[in-house]
């Protein structure tokens, strides 16, 4: 691992040409993000938090500056470049869980590895990591419509880190959940980042926000 930032937005400003005017989302943002850290991001509805996320998540480049991650900038990754950083670096657990439905517990973590390798994983690291998670064999073999949010939610933290990622993505991790169940989810991701990984999350909650290191807050698209 480098000396430097894991992730560094240098400037970056993000504009969405609409059909009645332009939207600047993003407004000449520069911060860096070292390896282990855990950030909150925080603002109002249309601040600009989730167009934040996406430029460090390589979902969206940026309409001028530039994100780097681990030091390679996104602006020059072709499409197949960003689609491995995505899969092989970043992993993303979403307020709406995003599991797919047809698939069991089981299927939906291991769907990344197959993506990648072209071959199913080995079924004692899916079921452990599963269990990890607090999620047992049996409950493993349901699809999620079977399953609580709380374990819907908990199933998507073990996809987002079967494949290793040094960073994770939390979009609102515990916006669809009850407190207590929020409260263990956010417990667990803390103590993955006390193992090294990096967090960003974003959220509305000064309580979630609580569990992270730092937190900065977007209005207007620039932080504050």
């Amino acid at each position: 691992m480098s000396d430097g930032p894991v992730i560094s937005l240098a400037d970056v400003t993000k504009v969405y040409h609409m059909l009645a005017e332009d939207v600047v989302a993003l407004d000449h943002v520069s911060l860096d993000i070292a390896h282990g850290d855990f950030i909150a991001i925080m603002g109002p509805s249309g601040s600009g938090k989730s167009t934040l996320l996406n430029q460090i998540g390589c979902l969206d480049k940026p309409t001028s500056g530039d994100v780097l991650i681990n030091g390679r900038s996104i602006r020059q990754m072709n499409d197949n470049e960003l689609t491995d950083m995505r899969r092989d670096t970043i992993g993303y657990i979403f307020q709406t869980f995003n599991l797919i439905p047809l698939l069991t517990a089981y299927e939906n973590v291991e769907y990344p590895i197959i993506l990648r390798d072209k071959t199913r994983a080995e079924r004692e690291k899916i079921l452990g990591l599963l269990q990890t998670v607090g999620i047992d064999e049996a409950l493993a073999h349901h699809t999620p419509s079977e399953l609580s949010g709380g374990q819907q939610q908990r199933i998507a933290i073990a996809r987002a880190l079967v494949n290793n990622p040094d960073i994770l993505l939390c979009d609102e991790p515990t916006g669809n959940l009850d407190s207590k169940t929020g409260t263990q989810i956010m417990e667990m991701l803390r103590t993955f980042n006390e193992q090294g990984k990096t967090i960003i999350m974003v959220t509305h909650d000064t309580r979630i926000a609580g569990y992270a290191q730092r937190t900065i807050t977007i209005q207007d698209g620039r932080i504050r």
